[in-house]
């Protein structure tokens, strides 16, 4: 029926028609394979029509003879495609005419370079008079909704296809909104997606493929999403089919995909000495003999290569803008045999809590910020996220917009990370999450950086005036070591760290004492014990720091009991979700942003028990970790709720003695 509807209102195919059917075909079969799909399942139609500004849009079109098969939504109204354990509903994908074109598109999402697919469901069936009933739902797919599905609009026929009518309906399509709320709801969904298929990956290859260590299975992560990103009009992004497992020299599945990242890298204007570093790191792992020795047809390298982009794909293409390598890091380092004081010194942080580090340190689109121990550069995404909020919500010319974001990526952020393997999560991590990886030096923070830009303004002085971090419990001072070298560097600004509450408490004296010299500490708050359930049960707190102003005895410090904030959290191995909303977080997170910054008359869902202003000595170091002092004197309430306790105890053993007695004398 579908067919010859579309045949009626002579649309205008284009001449891309056949290489579309080929391409759609090709992502199909990966797509189904991966899934454990049937490999003929197709849309009934397939269309690739034009805007006026000479945009693409491949148009699937999906048909179920059934009355009430048009599309079935889940409990927040989105296309329900996703069972309870993320995985395909083939149950519905293959009942729902909506649902499978929407699934279909998410095949190009994943497979093809498209990333604006429109999803059309009809369904037809004969009433009782013998009339034809018909339904059509129309809904956009695309990497700005995260590949989930937004409806355009309503329609009795597809005439809104024709070319005289389809620039109309683009415009309508591009004026589609989502709330912040439902953009939250659905990033927390793909994050699950994102979470087991980490999993998966990561044990396939740790169990299947032998003699990669830690580090290489980093790098081919790396190199793999790297080598199929591509630039549109620039670098094509690297297929599987373009991998032939060749023993030629030069032209190994290593080589293929060294060049491939070499493009990539020249398109981006990265610094040269950046390039190279980057390139050579990946290409001793890429090029060695055993990855790419040839067996079955196959290398090492290409089933690796495979497994990434079928199971990680969809992810990265679709633009989340979250830790996406900080979770991959997370995970590769579950599998890892290391003890558990090193595992704990690995740890990622939460997301959620590294924006609160970054709203905590007042970072904005002209701040200028560093981390001494980069890691996966989670806080740095945060902090560039926020950085790139800031200007769009306060640069109302789309060319000065263009120009400060490129600012932001390439000159407001640095950071440090010595250990090989990691820094190169945090390159990819960056160059995923907006591409500010220009200034991510892989140096000791502590004994090799100068406080210059790593690169390009090499002799120039990087302007911090914010500084993050989460450092590694194991270095001096619990970690306040990195805090006190960076706070020394800057002459202003605002500095928020995570870190053992210890190095409050007495573990790190000599180094507080001397930080009070130049900052000031604001606040002090103690976070949840289990804030890194599964992977370490040490106490922590957030210090917030004014820098470049000593430490004075009567400076108020806000000391924050945020023992709760509102998340509960499980470590459960196999569950498609660890963390739960079950008391307003996301309103006590700003709560807390508000306090620091403003005082107690944002006291609204802490308590003045959760809440105190409080002081600390200069001179001591040791007395960063207070709490609301507990009043001990009675109150005229007290007294009296003690008397009449007392009064209703004597009053009940009374009547109890009473019952007895004339029990005994038979009463």
């Amino acid at each position: 029926m579908a067919n010859g509807w579309l045949k009626s209102y002579k649309l205008d195919y284009k001449l891309e028609q056949e290489s579309l059917n080929t391409e759609i075909d090709k992502a199909l079969d990966d797509y189904f394979s991966k899934n454990g799909g049937t490999g003929g399942n197709r849309p009934d139609a397939k269309l690739l029509l034009q805007d006026k500004y000479n945009n693409f849009y491949p148009v699937l079109i999906e048909y179920k003879g059934y009355k009430d098969k048009l599309v079935k939504l889940d409990s927040n109204g989105q296309v329900d495609n996703k069972t309870t354990k993320n995985e395909p509903n083939f149950k519905n994908i293959n009942a729902y005419a909506v649902n499978g074109a929407v699934h279909y598109a998410n095949a190009l999402l994943h497979f093809t370079n498209y990333t604006d697919i429109i999803s059309i469901g009809m369904t037809g069936f004969k009433n009782d008079d013998d009339k034809i009933e018909y339904s059509i739902g129309v809904y956009y797919v695309s990497k700005t909704n995260f590949g989930i599905g937004q409806k355009v609009d309503d329609y009795t026929d597809f005439s809104f296809l024709k070319k005289e009518n389809f620039d109309e309906f683009i415009e309508k399509v591009k004026n589609l909104q989502l709330s912040q709320e439902e953009i939250e709801k659905l990033k927390e969904k793909r994050e699950r997606e994102i979470d087991a298929s980490l999993v998966k990956l990561n044990n396939d290859i740790y169990q299947n493929e032998k003699g990669l260590g830690e580090d290489d299975r980093v790098y081919l992560v790396a190199a793999s999403i790297i080598a199929t990103i591509g630039i549109p009009g620039k670098v094509k992004p690297l297929e599987k089919s373009d991998l032939k497992s060749s023993t030629e020299k030069g032209d190994t599945d290593g080589d293929i995909i060294v060049r491939k990242i070499r493009a990539f890298l020249n398109e981006k204007k990265l610094p040269e000495e950046k390039k190279e570093l980057i390139i050579r790191t990946l290409q001793n792992t890429l090029t060695t003999d055993n990855i790419n020795k040839v067996e079955n047809g196959e290398s090492q390298l290409k089933r690796v290569f495979t497994k990434i982009v079928d199971d990680l794909g969809i992810y990265y293409k679709i633009g989340l803008t979250t830790d996406f390598t900080g979770k991959l890091f997370n995970e590769m380092y579950r599998w890892l045999g290391f003890s558990q004081d090193k595992l704990n010194d690995v740890v990622l942080t939460p997301f959620y809590v590294a924006t609160l580090l970054v709203k905590l340190a007042r970072v904005n689109k002209d701040s200028y910020v560093w981390d001494f121990a980069t890691g996966s550069a989670c806080l740095l995404v945060a902090a560039m996220n926020e950085m790139l909020i800031d200007a769009k919500e306060t640069i109302k010319s789309p060319d000065e917009l263009a120009r400060t974001s490129a600012d932001i990526k390439a000159n407001h952020l640095l950071g440090l990370e010595i250990l090989p393997g990691v820094y190169m999560l945090a390159i990819l991590n960056m160059i995923l999450m907006g591409d500010g990886c220009s200034n991510i030096l892989n140096k000791d923070s502590l004994k090799d950086f100068n406080g210059n830009y790593g690169f390009g303004k090499t002799d120039e002085k990087f302007p911090a005036d914010a500084f993050v971090l989460s450092p590694p419990y194991s270095a001096k001072g619990n970690g306040m070591i990195f805090v006190e070298k960076a706070l020394s560097m800057m002459n202003k600004g605002y500095a928020a760290i995570i870190i053992q509450n210890s190095a409050g408490s007495g573990k790190a004296t000599e180094y507080n004492k001397k930080i009070l010299k130049h900052s000031t500490l604001l606040a002090s708050i103690k976070m949840p014990i289990d804030l890194f359930v599964g992977k370490s049960s040490v106490q922590t707190n957030i210090y917030v720091f004014r820098v470049g102003e000593a430490h004075q005895k009567d400076d108020i410090v806000k000391f924050i009991d945020f023992s709760n904030d509102g998340y509960t959290r499980s470590d459960r191995k196999k569950a498609s979700k660890n963390l739960f909303d079950t008391d307003r977080a996301k309103e006590r997170y700003q709560e807390v942003v508000d306090l620091v910054r403003f005082g107690k008359s944002k006291l609204n869902i802490l308590t003045e028990k959760e809440y105190y202003e409080g002081y600390i000595d200069p001179e001591n170091g040791a007395d960063w970790n207070q709490t609301a002092p507990i009043d001990t004197k009675p109150t005229l309430e007290d007294f009296k709720k003690t008397v009449g306790d007392y009064l209703a105890w004597e009053v009940s053993t009374i009547l109890k003695n009473q019952t007895l007695e004339d029990d005994r004398l038979g009463k």
